[in-house]
């Protein structure tokens, strides 16, 4: 679907932008605590159930990003099980991006908390969508980056910032990453 705002909104633009790629409708998944008021009106996460190629959960950020934004950004990440505490952890992390410091390729997010429960994973990597490519990560007429939101470990993100992001996303290729398990080990 090309995005024009007299006849498509943004929202609908980026809903179709992930149909397209994932060929799935999600659905949304609405959180009512914190200062969800800070953000776009139609923001919200979606969540896309697994399919017979990807047999995980897959949450992704709508209306993140707005058309007039410099560096317009919608994340998603996967899980395998379907966790309504990564809906929480996607909007504290658009409104950071929205009313603190603006993310990008490469940025790293603290969680304040696991991952999931039982994980030490409790910070996120904002890195490109390895799964699914340019066709996700660029959408034409939707001037956005599509990217995937990786939970890593604290002594990973200290690994980025010493080494830089192509050293760590290397030590995760060499470890052969295992990106769905909350308790996968460390690759620093």
């Amino acid at each position: 679907m090309t995005w024009h705002p007299k006849t498509v909104s943004w929202a609908q633009a980026i809903e179709a932008h992930y149909a397209l790629c994932w060929k799935a409708s999600g659905v949304p998944c609405l959180f009512g605590k914190g200062r969800v008021s800070d953000l776009p009106k139609d923001f919200c996460v979606l969540k896309f159930p697994p399919r017979p190629d990807r047999g995980m959960w897959t949450y992704a950020t709508r209306c993140m990003s707005q058309p007039d934004d410099e560096d317009a950004l919608e994340l998603h990440c996967f899980s395998p099980d379907d966790d309504f505490g990564l809906v929480e952890l996607l909007y504290a992390t658009a409104h950071f991006h929205r009313t603190a410091e603006r993310l990008g390729l490469g940025h790293t997010v603290n969680f304040g908390r696991a991952w999931s429960p039982g994980s030490n994973l409790t910070f996120g990597l904002i890195s490109s969508p390895y799964l699914d490519g340019p066709s996700l990560e660029h959408a034409g007429s939707i001037q956005a980056r599509f990217l995937w939101l990786l939970p890593v470990y604290e002594e990973e993100v200290l690994m980025k910032r010493a080494e830089g992001l192509d050293a760590l996303e290397e030590a995760f290729q060499r470890a052969n990453l295992d990106y769905s398990n909350a308790q996968r080990p460390s690759v620093a």
